[in-house]
């Protein structure tokens, strides 16, 4: 007995060093980062930025791979089929990696346990807007006035179910007793154009995918959804503010990695997210954005992913939005 269990503990330990090597090895040829989202979103933005300086420490070329569509779900379960070998990583979001635990019942994944947190990366703000050649409005309570006369007769847009450009909105329609009707959109730039066009006058958007319609003054803010001014819209109220007491919704990306990935490929992901994290011109050019740099520990990560999801599937059963498939 003593014999077989040396020979079995020899087995195992041999199949334990090619998986150690390898992560020693780690990375030996180019990664690809999934990202759940359309070209020329904030996300994208702060993916490139990202990709551009993990290029410079991991001495390979990172790939941005956009998968959009259906409120990132492609996306997320592109990362969750592809191998955990440290060379697919994913940049989630709030409704990518949140949101859609609330909205679809046919996940193939679990948001809360099938991918690996690394760190919560940016944080910020989304912003509630108008089209006001559309919607002759300049204040939130306005808006609630103008909607209130008018049910069912209003569009707002989304960057698609699922999004929390799209969650966001059902959240204050909720708290302020109102009937929206809401239109997808493939995306945020696409969200945006429609609300600039006036086929829907009306969005909750991430503040970096709707300042620069508002800097030319195609979009007119109202308030933004955090309980604090946002530094880069100062004049702007917050809903708190206006009259929706301890409203807040917050807009986030992530690093995720695909289960199975060596715990030593996930520390030296999370080492290097942090040193370009500490780049003047990256924390520069993303407050630009309008996002709070983060770069957390796992664990955040993880608590966000939980209280988002507990959250967002209270209001989804109060709201009974639901996609089945």
């Amino acid at each position: 007995m003593p014999q077989r269990r040396a020979v079995l503990a020899t087995a195992l330990a041999g199949l334990a060093v090619p998986r150690l090597a390898r992560a020693q090895a780690w990375p030996a040829r180019p990664i690809r980062l999934l990202l759940p989202d359309t070209p020329g979103s904030g996300n994208d933005s702060t993916a490139r930025i990202f990709s551009h300086y993990l290029e410079q420490g991991l001495g390979q070329p990172v790939a941005v791979d956009n998968r959009g569509g259906a409120g990132g779900r492609i996306g997320v379960e592109a990362a969750f089929r592809s191998p955990g070998d440290g060379y697919t990583w994913l940049l989630g979001n709030a409704g990518s990696n949140g949101i859609n635990a609330a909205l679809y019942r046919d996940l193939p994944y679990d948001l809360e346990t099938s991918f690996i947190p690394v760190s919560l990366l940016v944080t910020g703000p989304n912003l509630l807007a108008v089209n006001s050649r559309v919607l002759p409005v300049k204040t939130v309570q306005e808006l609630i006035g103008h909607v209130r006369a008018r049910p069912g007769q209003i569009n707002y847009a989304s960057a698609g179910p699922g999004s929390s450009a799209h969650f966001s909105m059902e959240l204050f329609k909720s708290v302020a007793g109102l009937d929206l009707v809401h239109i997808p959109y493939r995306g945020a730039p696409a969200m945006a154009q429609a609300a600039v066009q006036g086929d829907a006058p009306v969005l909750v958007g991430n503040l970096v995918n709707v300042m620069g319609f508002i800097q030319r003054g195609e979009l007119t803010p109202l308030a933004v959804t955090s309980l604090t001014r946002s530094i880069d819209l100062p004049e702007v109220p917050t809903l708190d503010e206006s009259g929706l007491r301890g409203f807040e919704t917050l807009a986030w990306n992530a690093m995720f990695a695909p289960p199975g990935t060596p715990a030593p490929i996930v520390a030296r992901m999370l080492a290097e997210l942090r040193r370009v994290a500490a780049i003047a011109e990256v924390r520069t050019r993303l407050r630009a954005l309008g996002g709070d740099l983060v770069a957390s520990a796992p664990e955040v990560l993880a608590a966000r992913v939980r209280a988002d999801i507990a959250r967002w599937k209270d209001l989804a059963q109060r709201a009974n939005i639901r996609i089945d498939g």
